[in-house]
């Protein structure tokens, strides 16, 4: 059976990303777009999401119905498959000869993106494109939001090969400007877009052909994840190259901080806890806090400060500036666990800092969701020291568990934790503290301070307390999307 939308004043959006939870994640992106179609509809709009046909998808979306066929879509026959997941909408486009691989949805078993990644994303925003046309089963929806570079060329197809055709308005939102989709020029050939395109105007990036560049010159409208990036990519300090191009559309650009999905993210019902508790209950931390010991194998301390990090392990993410911390950190009085996987080097690193630190240091390479909430849940900061952070998510679970936040000065991190400084302590509404650098000195300046505050213990608690009453979902952003999506359909 058919979905169908029976209300006629709902908003109809097309949502079109690469990766969704729980289907398939492997950062961020998945847990916007799994968490906004919900949060979304109390505003009186109704998301699908159109999703590459990866094994995870079709296996979890087996009662699907099948409501297209395209013989030759990108080199393959392919099926337009619609489903239900928890009260999610998915469109699934079954191209096994573009999907049908296990693993990372990006790269090969030899960690290297897959050759014919351009083929597989254009294939993909070409299908949100046949959405928006109407020419499916589907009701065609009034506004085609795209996520990062995978999904940008959905406004391209829809600029270039609409004609006489009613298109929908196109959203995009970045969620990493440094991740753009950038290919060789012989890909043009393969993507059935008139020569025109291939332009400055257009796709034409360097001689190559960009995918996100064409989206940012083309969609109606631009959104980043947080106001500060909003603000950091039309600097060519942040720009990646495409300042001039996100200055010159620099009114059709604002910035929408993520929310997280407060369900999922909740210790009061979070089955991966140790303990639960709330806000009142905050003492019962220390059962997650023991849990956490034990799995890394550190012994019971109460009185050192547990920081820890959940991340990629990249130059990005700052985790050199963790691992150059690291002596100085633990003679300050604090303790470390650390959760991801990244560069090798870092990795070796961090492993050979487990081995000298034994009492001191834990990690585990790899990703973990459970043990994730395990550690907001029972450490008492998380450490984010970004040279760039769009949005970020991970302070914004250590808000709503209690888990202090000590980020850099960027991006959604400012947009997110207000610092613990002395005005803002007597106002009791500081949240974290932020680095008044990106280095070894502003990271070791803010965990010295983390390590004193937790010391006095009332202030370290009023902390704590501020995170988890605070908003952290999504219902604000949710009402700024949906306004929006009816600005462009009122022009």
């Amino acid at each position: 059976m058919a979905i169908t939308i029976d209300d006629p004043t709902t908003l109809r959006v097309l949502s079109v990303a690469s990766e969704m939870f729980p289907l398939v994640k492997t950062g961020g992106l998945a847990d916007v777009t799994g968490a906004l179609p919900a949060a979304l509809a109390p505003q009186g709009v109704h998301v699908q999401t159109l999703l590459p046909g990866y094994p995870a998808v079709l296996q979890a979306l087996s009662q699907a119905e099948r409501i297209a066929v395209w013989p030759d879509h990108f080199g393959g026959s392919a099926r337009l498959l619609q489903g239900r997941l928890d009260g999610l909408d998915i469109l699934a486009l079954d191209a096994p000869h573009l999907y049908a691989r296990d693993g990372n949805p990006y790269l090969g078993p030899d960690g290297r993106d897959w050759p014919d990644n351009g083929e597989r994303f254009a294939a993909l925003s070409l299908a949100a494109a046949r959405i928006g046309w109407g020419d499916t089963p589907v009701p065609a929806p009034q506004v085609v939001h795209a996520h990062d570079w995978q999904a940008a060329l959905a406004a391209a197809y829809l600029h270039y090969l609409s004609r006489d055709r009613p298109r929908p308005r196109t959203v995009l939102t970045v969620h990493n400007l440094a991740f753009q989709g950038r290919f060789d020029r012989r890909l043009f050939g393969l993507l059935g877009l008139p020569a025109q395109a291939y332009t400055s105007e257009g796709l034409e990036y360097h001689g190559d052909v960009g995918f996100l560049k064409a989206g940012l010159l083309l969609a109606d409208a631009i959104t980043t994840v947080s106001p500060s990036y909003a603000d950091e990519i039309r600097t060519p300090h942040g720009g990646m190259g495409l300042d001039g191009i996100l200055r010159w559309r620099a009114e059709a650009v604002s910035g929408i901080v993520n929310g997280i999905d407060t369900e999922v993210w909740n210790p009061a019902t979070d089955t991966h806890l140790a303990r639960r508790y709330s806000a009142a209950t905050a003492a019962d931390r220390i059962h997650n806090r023991r849990a956490v010991e034990r799995h890394f194998g550190l012994p019971p301390d109460d009185n050192s400060l547990l920081l820890c990090v959940i991340s990629r392990l990249t130059d990005q993410k700052g985790i050199d500036l963790v691992i150059d911390a690291l002596d100085p950190l633990v003679h300050a009085g604090a303790r470390l666990v650390v959760l991801g996987s990244g560069d090798r080097a870092f990795e070796s690193q961090l492993k050979a800092a487990a081995v000298h630190y034994p009492a001191k240091v834990g990690v585990q390479i790899g990703y973990d969701e459970p043990l994730s909430h395990l550690m907001q849940g029972g450490c008492d900061a998380i450490l984010v020291p970004s040279r760039f952070e769009p949005c970020g998510l991970t302070q914004l679970c250590g808000l709503r568990y209690g888990c202090v936040p000590i980020v850099a000065r960027v991006g959604g991190l400012a947009d997110t934790v207000i610092d613990a400084n002395d005005a803002a302590l007597r106002a009791g509404v500081a949240t974290g503290l932020q680095l008044t650098s990106v280095s070894h000195e502003g990271l070791m300046a803010a965990v010295r301070k983390a390590v004193h505050l937790y010391a006095e213990g009332a202030p370290w608690q009023r902390l704590q307390q501020a995170g988890m009453t605070g908003d952290v979902g999504w219902s604000a952003s949710a009402a700024r999307y949906a306004a929006l999506y009816r600005q462009l359909l009122a022009v």
